[in-house]
């Protein structure tokens, strides 16, 4: 044999076994995997069905995101759910690449129930991060996407109805007047006294006693894809009975989700209006960042808000570039979801308030 078909023998036996290692690698740091905040078994099981058959992790996300919103998880996500003061039910939906770090994100869009897509077209065919309100179901719709369709559903308004006759209580309102019935609404200067909330203590329905699966409010996902990629994703409707316009922290990177592929990523849920203030999964993935392990990192960025908020109501899971995955929770017992290549389906762990 001539020196020249040595040498490509030796070369092709140096690139095999290369490929040998890199995929004896892969398996071990278990990829593809998914997470998604509570027992959302479906919506795993589809983003794992599009990563594993080659999708990207930005499209599995796309994909899980889109299932839970077409079963309207738990009413809490996609239409028919959480409607506001007026009784309308709005979306807020946030993608994060998380090798580009780009994010496409919509909040307040009305007439559209797909927020992922929106979210998503949003980040492909835009160099915007976020549009908002009408605007962004205008660009949905502009772009492809059924609308306008009404959101609201039987139960929705049948809930803003009873609602509405217990004198629109309890509410998002502080400082104003009318204290005891529905709006308009004015300032009544700084006060002590102020209206309901929905995290304060009322047990058979919004108190951080018995909150359920029926009372959170985000879909958030990460996916690894086969070849460590990594991107987030979310999908709400909002909370209940919020004044018109409000955003939450689902549309907002590194609140509710963040990701960074040479790091891992996050995903959270629970009071948004506390949780944007501090931006625990961006805290979450620093950490990592920093060496943490995602238990500890998870648990740390729970604590800062906890610190400041005693009666705050919260949760996040945290997800290394090896596969590696805790969560951690405040005000309530959390669950949420994974599946790898070594589980035969979805699993669920369950996380106790710490």
């Amino acid at each position: 044999m001539s020196m020249k078909k040595h040498l490509h023998l030796f070369l092709f036996t140096i690139v095999f076994f290369s490929m040998a290692v890199v995929n004896e690698v892969g398996g071990s740091l278990q990829y593809p995997v998914v997470v998604s905040t509570w027992p959302f078994l479906e919506a795993v099981r589809a983003a794992w069905k599009a990563v594993e058959g080659g999708l990207s992790a930005v499209d599995a996300v796309v994909e899980g995101c889109s299932a839970c919103e077409k079963l309207r998880c738990d009413g809490t996500v996609g239409p028919g759910g959480s409607p506001d003061e007026n009784g309308e039910t709005t979306i807020d939906a946030m993608v994060m690449d998380g090798e580009t770090m780009e994010v496409g994100a919509v909040a307040a869009m009305r007439y559209v129930p797909e927020g992922i897509k929106a979210a998503k077209l949003v980040l492909e065919y835009t160099k915007h991060t976020m549009l908002v309100g009408d605007q962004a179901s205008a660009f949905a719709i502009s772009m492809g996407l059924p609308g306008p369709i009404n959101l609201s559903s039987v139960e929705s308004i049948e809930k803003w109805t009873k609602w509405k006759e217990n004198y629109c209580q309890p509410n998002f309102r502080k400082n104003v007047i009318p204290r005891d019935n529905c709006g308009p609404y004015h300032p009544n200067g700084p006060s002590t006294r102020r209206c309901l909330m929905v995290n304060d203590f009322m047990p058979n329905e919004f108190g951080s006693v018995n909150v359920g699966l029926h009372s959170h409010d985000t879909i958030s996902m990460a996916v690894i894809d086969q070849l460590g990629r990594i991107a987030v994703g979310t999908s709400t409707n909002g909370a209940t009975f919020k004044i018109p316009g409000r955003v939450g922290d689902g549309p907002i990177a590194g609140s509710s989700a963040y990701a960074d592929a040479e790091v891992g990523a996050c995903g959270a849920t629970g009071d948004g209006d506390i949780m944007m203030r501090f931006l625990p999964c961006y805290q979450a993935v620093e950490s990592m960042r920093l060496g943490m392990e995602p238990k500890l990192a998870a648990k740390d960025a729970i604590s800062r808000i906890a610190r400041k908020y005693p009666n705050f109501i919260g949760a996040l899971f945290a997800v290394n570039k090896s596969g590696n995955h805790a969560g951690a929770c405040h005000g309530w017992t959390f669950q949420y979801s994974v599946r790898n290549p070594g589980m035969n389906d979805v699993e669920v762990f369950t996380v106790h308030p710490q």
